[in-house]
């Protein structure tokens, strides 16, 4: 049985892509340019700033004008991080039942703590998950295990009873290094380009509540 389930945020936990683009949007309109259209920038959600200002504006983190835009899509992003965020359907009712079997779980992201927390605080999560470990909380970001092995050091869980769930192979390639058992959710945003089925995750899922079979055989 199971000690615990980790979920990325971005696309896993959460569908925060309503705000996400909704920024890119702003920023959009700021500098004169049409808004790319939501359902093209959907799958880039998971690639953070990067993805978003990538596709939005033909930018690079290697080119000059990079930094100061980041900073100003995260600056208006910081005043707009819940407003149409919302859990992803059936993962209200997942973690209901975790609570129920008086599992442990939390959420591992590489978004930065700062809006990782507010996001979970105001979805009223915060008081029942173990931990919100964020990209700047260990050493090193997904895809290294650092994340994930400070969770269990949080939670206090062995990470070899432990799963984890995301929708980039990143999230696979940590969960896997951690030596977690790993679910790759194909209801997410998938924007890594690399096909589901080669991330080597150990199950992939249409739907969070399947999660509840796999608990029994983890």
């Amino acid at each position: 049985m199971a000690e615990a389930v980790f979920f990325d945020l971005d696309g896993t936990l959460a569908d925060t892509a309503p705000d996400l683009i909704g920024t890119l949007h702003r920023l959009q309109v700021e500098n004169g340019l049409p808004e790319t259209p939501f359902g093209k920038l959907r799958p880039m959600v998971s690639n953070g700033v990067r993805g978003l200002l990538g596709l939005g504006f033909g930018l690079t983190p290697d080119m000059p004008e990079y930094p100061q835009m980041a900073k100003r899509f995260l600056d208006l992003y910081a005043d707009a991080l819940c407003i149409e965020t919302r859990l992803f359907a059936g993962m209200a009712e997942l973690l209901d039942a975790l609570d129920a079997h008086g599992l442990s779980w939390g959420v591992v992201t590489n978004k930065a703590e700062r809006f990782a927390r507010p996001i979970v605080d105001t979805l009223g999560l915060t008081a029942r998950c173990s931990c919100v470990v964020g990209g700047d909380t260990a050493a090193r970001a997904k895809p290294h295990p650092d994340p994930l092995l400070h969770a269990c050091q949080v939670s206090g869980t062995n990470p070899l009873n432990c799963l984890y769930v995301g929708d980039d192979i990143r999230d696979i390639t940590a969960g896997r290094a951690a030596g977690m058992k790993t679910i790759a959710a194909a209801y997410g945003y998938l924007g890594n380009g690399v096909e589901i089925s080669a991330w080597n995750a150990d199950v992939i899922i249409q739907h969070p509540l399947e999660i509840l079979e796999l608990l029994g055989s983890s």
